[in-house]
């Protein structure tokens, strides 16, 4: 038995779906049905378009991920709570409620096996992740979310401010790996949107000098902005050289690579002191990684390569939500697309138009209008 707040208006409604590489397209899908146990029917309010979205989008594939059959993408999301099943906890261990507005963890882990029992589910190898292949994302109008990666955000935070808690959590996540120390030197490598939160944290860490590089200059302009202590754009600017000009060829204690993880691996490990720490949280198009063995060798360099987050989003709200404001999530979003026009977003993206930073796709209430005007009138029925 579920706990709703009103019936199916239609039985259909609007979904975006790749049906391979650069092809996306509207269409009308199935509504899903009521929840289960520990789901919850959530009405998407907004989609983040991500830099895995676009490997994706962009070759139909990431790694050795590949899109068999038509999928929908969207993994960084926020909606509104349409219907809960039994036993429906929060993220926090709380009961989720009909109308809570929440921010959705797109990994669901199993658990139960070592890596969850030891505290890293990001590593579980029996997980699900919304938005990659084959689990279905958050391009449509509603969907069925495990209740336990929702988590309740404040009413005066935006949907945008609830979509970027996920970026944040993992570029939390990435500082954690990093091991950052109050008044270590920071060299942030990619100005994207995760490149750029990197950057925002390790500076309220204490982290000085920090350092950014990357190839379009109004990122550029937004690290100046977020704090770097001087920033660069690249190749105009040679970055391993620039560093070790400012460091008296020392290099920085950590390095962290936000780009595509093609000759920015190598060149984090160039900027690096003699024991420092490189943290990968790039993505490579063709799954290769690629760095000279003698420069990490000789200089005793610690690797970490960062897969997505762990246990973060108490902190990316404590740091973005009520009492926080320390880290202003809004100013990232450059763009905003109706679900419709999903496939104009994604082409804006991936040709890296002038001032994109993050591009938002706003989904409409839609099918889904009455029953959240009913949730937030507090109508549900049980």
């Amino acid at each position: 038995m579920s706990t709703t707040s009103d019936a199916h208006p239609a039985m259909d409604m609007l979904a975006v779906r790749l049906h391979g590489a650069r092809d996306m397209r509207p269409a009308r899908v199935r509504l899903p049905g009521p929840p289960g146990r520990g789901e919850a029917l959530i009405a998407v309010r907004a989609v983040g378009v991500c830099g895995s979205d676009l490997h994706t989008y962009q070759d139909g594939r990431i790694g050795d991920t590949t899109v068999e059959r038509p999928a929908i993408l969207g993994h960084e999301f926020a909606g509104r709570v349409l219907a809960v099943g039994e036993e429906a906890v929060s993220g926090l261990d709380e009961p989720l409620r009909v109308g809570q507005r929440v921010a959705v963890d797109p990994e669901v882990p199993c658990r139960h096996c070592e890596m969850c029992e030891r505290g890293d589910p990001n590593l579980c190898p029996n997980h699900s992740f919304y938005g990659l292949y084959p689990t279905d994302g958050a391009l449509q109008e509603r969907m069925i979310v495990d209740a336990r990666s929702c988590f309740p955000v404040p009413d005066a935070m935006s949907d945008a401010a609830a979509v970027m808690l996920e970026p944040l959590g993992v570029a939390i996540h990435a500082l954690d790996l990093g091991r950052l120390r109050v008044a270590d030197s920071v060299a942030v490598l990619g100005c994207g949107p995760i490149g750029l939160l990197i950057l925002r944290l390790a500076v309220l860490a204490g982290a000085r000098p920090v350092y950014a590089f990357d190839r379009f200059p109004w990122r550029v302009e937004m690290a100046r902005a977020l704090g770097a202590t001087e920033a660069w754009v690249v190749p105009t600017t040679d970055g391993v050289a620039k560093v070790a000009e400012v460091t008296g060829g020392r290099g920085v204690d950590v390095a962290f690579e936000a780009a595509w993880a093609d000759a920015s691996v190598q060149q984090a490990a160039d900027m690096a002191r003699n024991g420092g720490r490189v943290v990968l949280v790039g993505i490579p198009g063709d799954d290769e990684l690629r760095l000279q063995h003698s420069t990490a060798r000789r200089k005793g360099l610690t690797i970490r390569l960062s897969r997505r987050m762990k246990h973060t989003y108490p902190r990316a709200l404590r740091l973005a939500g009520k009492g926080g404001r320390q880290v202003d999530l809004d100013a990232l979003v450059s763009h905003r697309f109706p679900l419709e026009r999903t496939p104009e977003a994604f082409a804006l993206n991936a040709a890296y138009a002038e001032g994109v930073h993050k591009i938002l796709v706003e989904v409409e209430e839609g099918t889904g209008a009455s029953a959240q005007d009913a949730a937030s009138r507090g109508e549900g029925a049980t």
